[in-house]
């Protein structure tokens, strides 16, 4: 995405974002897409789309007087969008979620549904607490259950950033019970937690697992036949067979389980599994035993 020299309103980025994410997808913007995303009269809508080709990318669109639309130009480059598929299909998705709740939404999206599975969140309180103690670099207590203490015990932790990790927010800090920085799952917490008058001492500039940037490197099960590694590497846009997935250290185990990989477990039908981790060695500190792995996710997960 291109940088500006000059500040957008958040409001104003959004409608750009859906003006280029709808040109460049459905190959074909019209102000009803602004209109009806945005609750926006047409004129305001007519100027967004102005502004756009005039400050933002001149030359980008061009109106089709067949099609009642502007289309992307030939040359059109992104500049507030990657110019990536997921961005419109995360647009889809949205829209979806968005119709559950509001039964009249139309912005004229294609018809989509989205696979999803009921999730117990945090409460109120605790997203509040969590928060305030993370801004404000200060020390937390709270009541947490962990699967190693079902029954609860008192904890202080030093929260640093929230994670959501694809399928369920955590916080990670530091906790000061077990002297390491840890991953906390938001709705394991019980209660109202404190915010305590003192300023934490582990930031997350000494966090690091979290500050090391690691490459993982996924592979289509090398037990698949060729030409099936050819689908596999075709469907997750591998070159060379390789796809190298930048995160942190933290983070890699979560990363793995997004992509459907269990490190410590070879499934007998390669089917089945499809991928595999083809640089384990390095990630070695990160994707243990299956013994510890599952330690791990008792006590803090």
């Amino acid at each position: 995405m291109k940088k500006t020299e000059w500040p957008i309103r958040w409001d104003l980025l959004l409608r750009y974002r859906l003006i280029e994410i709808i040109a460049l997808w459905e190959g074909r913007l019209t102000t009803n897409h602004i209109c009806h995303g945005f609750g926006i009269g047409r004129q305001q809508a007519s100027k967004d789309i102005n502004t756009y080709l005039r400050e933002l990318a001149p030359g980008n669109l061009v109106y089709d007087r067949h099609l009642k639309g502007y289309v992307p130009a030939p040359d059109f480059r992104p500049v507030v969008t990657r110019g990536q598929s997921e961005e419109y299909l995360d647009l889809i998705a949205r829209n979806d979620a968005l119709s559950q709740t509001f039964e009249s939404l139309d912005i004229g999206l294609p018809n989509s549904t989205v696979v999803s599975i009921a999730r117990h969140l945090a409460e109120p309180a605790v997203v509040r607490a969590v928060v305030a103690a993370t801004r404000q670099g200060r020390r937390l207590e709270t009541d947490y259950f962990s699967l190693t203490q079902p029954k609860s015990e008192r904890r202080i932790i030093e929260p640093h950033t929230l994670v959501y990790s694809g399928q369920r927010w955590h916080v990670r800090g530091w906790c000061e019970q077990r002297g390491v920085y840890r991953d906390f799952i938001l709705s394991r917490f019980r209660g109202t937690p404190k915010i305590l008058n003192d300023r934490g001492r582990h930031t997350v500039h000494q966090d690091e697992d979290w500050n090391r940037q690691v490459t993982v490197e996924i592979r289509p099960d090398r037990r698949l036949t060729a030409e099936q590694q050819a689908i596999i590497a075709s469907d997750y846009g591998m070159e060379n067979q390789r796809l190298k997935l930048v995160t942190r250290g933290a983070l890699v185990r979560y990363l793995i389980s997004l992509v459907g990989i269990r490190p410590y477990m070879v499934d007998p039908d390669p089917l089945v599994q499809q991928l595999e981790l083809a640089n384990r060695d390095a990630l070695s500190k990160w994707v243990a035993t299956r013994k510890v792995i599952r330690e791990e996710l008792a006590e803090s997960c």
